[in-house]
C-alpha cells in the first residue's frame, strides 16, 4: 500500500510540473521564440546601425522572432567574426543573417551552420562559392561602381585624371564597386587612372594618410577621387580640405555620413552612390525566416543603389537614404 500511495504522489508531482510547463509556454501566446542571429562586418558605422533597425522593424511585423545582434567591433578584424558564428552555432540559434568581412575567411564558419541545420542568408558582401545558402541580399555594387563612375565624367565634363581609392583586399562588396568603376570609367578615354592599387582600410584615419601620400605624389595633375565606402570616403575628403583642394578635387563617395552630406551641400563632394541598408537587414531577416518556414527564395536579391548630388539632395527618396533610421 506504501508503495501505491508512494506512486500516485510521484504522478500527481509529475503531473503538477507538466501543467507548470504548459503555463510557462503559454504566456508567449503558445509560440517559441525563434533566434535570429544578425552579424554584420563591424558594429561602429553608421549604415551597419541601420541594417540593425531594418531587421528589427522585420522581426517586429513577424513576431515571435528575436534578434540577436552582435558583431566585431572593426571591420577588418575576421577572426573575431568568425568566433561569433561559432558562438551562435553553440547557441543553437534559428538561423543566422551575415555579412562576411572576408569572402573566403568565412566559408568554414557558414559550412559549420548550415551542417548544423542552421540555414543562413549573406547580406551586404557575398561569400565564395561553396555554402548551400538560402539567398545573398546586397546592393549590385558593380552597378553602383559604375555609377560613380558616370557621376565622376560629369563632373569632369569627361577629361582628367583620377584615383580609385580602395578598401580591403577580400571584402567582395568593395572589390565588385572596384570593378565596376574601373570597368565603366574606360567608356571615357579622355579619363587617366592615375592610381588603382591603393588601400585605404578599415578606417578614416588611415584612409586619410593614404590619400596624404597620394596628394603628394600625384600633386596638381590630379582632378578626381573615387572612394568605395564610408570611412574611406571620410578619410579621403578629411585630406582633400587639409590640403585646399576642397571643391578642385572632384570627389565621388560610396556611403553616406554626416560629413560627406555637409559636403554635398557645401561643394566639396561632387556625388554619393547610396544603398538601402534598412530595406538589407530587413529583407534579409525576412527571407531566413521565410527559409524557415519551408520557402525559398531568389539566389539574389538587389535593395536598390542611387546616387545623391547636389541637385538632387533634397528630395524625399534622396534624403530617406542619406539619412537612413537607425538603431541608437
Amino acid at each position: 500500500m506504501k508503495r501505491i500511495n508512494l506512486l500516485a504522489l510521484c504522478l500527481v508531482m509529475l503531473t503538477a510540473w507538466t501543467v507548470g510547463c504548459s503555463s510557462d509556454r503559454s504566456a508567449s501566446d503558445g509560440k517559441d521564440v525563434l533566434r535570429i542571429a544578425v552579424i554584420p562586418k563591424g558594429t561602429s558605422h553608421e549604415f551597419w546601425k541601420s541594417v540593425h533597425f531594418g531587421a528589427e522593424k522585420a522581426a517586429g511585423e513577424i513576431g515571435g522572432v528575436e534578434v540577436i545582434w552582435k558583431g566585431p567591433v572593426v571591420e577588418s578584424d575576421t577572426g573575431s567574426q568568425i568566433e561569433v558564428v561559432k558562438d551562435m552555432i553553440t547557441r543553437g540559434v534559428d538561423g543566422i543573417v551575415l555579412a562576411p568581412n572576408q569572402k573566403g575567411g568565412l566559408v568554414d564558419a557558414v559550412d559549420e551552420a548550415i551542417g548544423e541545420g542552421i540555414p543562413v542568408v549573406i547580406f551586404d558582401s557575398g561569400l565564395e562559392k561553396g555554402p548551400d545558402i538560402v539567398s545573398y541580399v546586397a546592393t549590385d555594387n558593380f552597378k553602383g561602381g559604375q555609377m560613380a563612375a558616370d557621376a565622376m565624367a560629369a563632373a569632369l565634363n569627361e577629361k582628367g585624371n583620377v584615383i580609385l581609392l580602395r578598401y580591403l583586399a577580400g571584402s567582395e562588396s568593395t572589390e565588385q564597386r572596384e570593378n565596376g568603376f574601373l570597368d565603366a570609367i574606360a567608356n571615357y578615354p579622355e579619363i587617366n587612372v592615375l592610381s588603382s592599387d591603393q588601400y585605404g582600410g578599415d578606417n578614416a584615419t588611415e584612409a586619410k594618410e593614404k590619400v596624404d601620400q597620394l596628394l603628394q605624389l600625384h600633386g596638381d595633375s590630379l582632378d578626381g577621387i573615387f572612394a568605395v565606402c564610408e570611412p574611406n570616403a571620410n578619410g579621403t575628403l578629411e585630406a582633400i580640405k587639409n590640403a585646399g583642394q576642397g571643391g578642385k578635387i572632384k570627389f565621388i563617395a560610396f556611403d553616406p555620413s554626416d560629413s560627406l552630406i555637409t559636403g554635398l551641400d557645401n561643394g566639396t563632394v561632387h556625388g554619393i552612390v547610396l544603398q538601402d541598408p534598412v530595406q538589407m537587414g530587413y529583407q534579409s531577416v525576412k527571407t531566413i525566416m521565410a527559409a524557415i518556414n519551408g520557402k525559398t527564395a531568389e539566389e539574389f536579391q538587389s535593395t536598390g543603389e542611387y546616387l545623391a548630388t547636389p541637385e538632387n539632395m533634397k528630395d524625399d527618396e534622396i534624403q530617406r537614404l542619406l539619412k537612413p533610421q537607425i538603431v541608437d
